[in-house]
């Protein structure tokens, strides 16, 4: 039986919500902030999955620090998508975001743990 990756399957599914509604920022001719979120928030996918095949847990741990890092950034794009009244947004990428964030955390924090005592 194949084990569910939760987080990695968050990353592809947030990645693949990004691309989407990154096209509805150019449609809308939103250029510079659809560049910056489609980076942003495809990357933390991008190091998840990369995460997959770390060399060791502290490249794992810092893979999955990247990708927080990233997931901050998109915070901030989606936040201005948010406040700005000319701008289209998407609640449910921010909420799944947060998802991402918080599972990110808990696996982080655990995987330090676990290399602390090994």
């Amino acid at each position: 039986m194949e084990r569910k990756n939760e987080i990695l399957d968050l990353g592809i599914e947030f990645a693949l919500q990004i691309i989407e509604f990154t096209e509805l920022l150019e449609n809308q001719r939103k250029f510079v902030i659809a560049n910056q979120l489609m980076k942003a928030g495809t990357s933390i996918g991008a190091n998840i999955f990369e995460a997959q095949s770390a060399e060791s847990r502290a490249d794992f741990i810092h893979k999955l620090k990247i990708s927080d890092k990233e997931s901050k950034e998109a915070e901030f794009w989606l936040l201005l998508c948010e406040l700005a009244p000319s701008y289209p947004f998407n609640p449910e990428l921010k909420s799944k975001l947060l998802s991402i964030q918080k599972l990110l955390s808990k696996i982080i924090s655990s995987s330090k743990i676990n290399n602390k005592s090994n």
